[in-house]
């Protein structure tokens, strides 16, 4: 519970060193490719650890995600390669850049908030996947979230909601790619092992990223970055993405995705509260009603899996 609630606490980070890197004059995109790049040394060595002659799923590996499941000793396929590739690009790319790009519009304990409402995403993409109706407590928990999504948004504010709208749209585009990653991690992990997933996923992103950058925009604007600027982007990199992947890993493992759902409900408020402190942002009573709602439906879409208890 600890690690899972570790990895909460420093994910729930990343908006606070971004929004510190953007006061700075550092661009989305730039912070976004620089990230990833630090990041993805670290995920191929950890993913990579058990060596060419060897299993590439260990017998205590499971996968970190909403349904996990014992992964059986065999050697990758390169369909589950490929789809390991496809999921980084969707979720560490095109959802990255959009999520990073709303948090230059909205504040950054809104960005955490909406961004956990994928869970509910996920239950109704594999509804529809799966071509059967939803559960009477799935469909209530979806229109809890989406209710406090909009307010979270500012919804009984016609002027706050018109000011969110455009940051919480890129927000919402980039829970749906978290969705599909999960979705995806969810069936190849099972053959890749959850680590090595990732470190499949995160290095055909950060390949795409870069190729991006090279495209369209300039790598002179890396050159001229300083210490303190660096320093920012690696903790990005290291401390609020490669540390919490390994610890919400582990702490799935041990404990079960139902009881780890329990402590990743530390991260919204987290944001909130750090957000506050370092850049005075303040939810108004709405928006935290919102957020307590939108907490309230992961609760129970995760932890009603488990009936019996």
């Amino acid at each position: 519970m600890l690690f899972v609630a570790g990895a909460a606490f420093l994910f729930a980070t990343k908006g606070i060193f971004s929004k510190a890197l953007y006061q700075r004059g550092v661009g989305f995109e730039l912070l976004v490719t620089v990230r990833a790049l630090l990041a993805m040394p670290l995920f191929l060595w950890f993913g990579l650890r058990a060596g060419p002659g060897k299993p590439w799923v260990g017998a205590d590996e499971e996968a970190p995600t909403l349904t996990v499941a014992a992964a059986p000793p065999v050697r990758p396929r390169l369909g589950a390669l490929a789809a390991a590739a496809l999921a980084g690009i969707i979720c560490y790319y095109v959802g990255a850049l959009v999520d990073f790009k709303a948090l230059m519009l909205i504040d950054a304990s809104i960005e955490r908030v909406l961004l956990f409402s994928y869970p509910a995403l996920v239950v109704m993409i594999g509804s529809i996947l799966q071509r059967r109706a939803p559960e009477g407590r799935v469909v209530a928990a979806m229109v809890v979230t989406y209710l406090g999504i909009w307010l979270v948004m500012g919804g009984v504010d016609a002027r706050e909601l018109r000011a969110n709208l455009y940051g919480a749209a890129l927000v919402l585009v980039a829970a749906f790619t978290t969705a599909i990653y999960f979705l995806i991690s969810e069936r190849y992990t099972r053959e890749l092992g959850s680590t090595r997933f990732a470190a499949v996923a995160m290095s055909a992103s950060a390949v795409v990223l870069a190729i991006h950058y090279a495209l369209f925009c300039s790598w002179a604007d890396i050159g001229r970055l300083d210490a303190n600027e660096w320093l920012l982007l690696a903790v990005l990199g290291v401390a609020c993405m490669f540390v919490p992947g390994l610890l919400q890993a582990e702490g799935v493992r041990r404990v079960g995705a139902q009881l780890g759902a329990i402590a990743s409900t530390i991260g919204p408020p987290t944001t909130i509260l750090l957000a506050a402190i370092f850049f005075e942002e303040r939810l108004n009573a709405w928006q935290w009603l919102g957020s307590g709602l939108i907490v309230a439906s992961v609760l129970v879409l995760t932890l009603g899996k488990s009936s019996g208890r």
